[in-house]
């Protein structure tokens, strides 16, 4: 069977490999400050708040790396955005209705 593009040299492989490793680091230092952040015992919203902070950097890099949709053309980055603004409208939904009801 031929080599392909996609099947290229061990080096070429390593190179990509070196990536993974990086994002696997970075992953791991995000976990580290994520705990330390939860000894420093905030307010309960302030501490959610920077949890969701550093867990949407985290989520974005596994997406963007092992999922490969940095590569990936715009169209799908408008429809994750989409979906993110929907998620957040919908998320912050109940807190509207409950201002409303409430005459705030």
């Amino acid at each position: 069977m031929a080599e392909t593009a996609e099947h290229s040299s061990p080096e070429e492989f390593k190179k990509h490999l070196g990536k993974y490793y990086v994002v696997f680091v970075a992953l791991l230092c995000l976990t580290a400050i994520t705990v330390g952040v939860s000894y420093l015992h905030l307010p309960r919203p302030q501490a959610i708040a920077v949890a969701l902070a550093i867990a949407t950097v985290k989520a974005g890099m596994v997406a963007g790396v092992f999922m490969h949709l940095i590569s990936e053309k715009k169209v799908i980055y408008a429809v994750l955005v989409l979906t993110a603004a929907f998620f957040l409208l919908v998320l912050l939904l109940p807190s509207f209705t409950t201002l409303e009801s409430a005459g705030v």
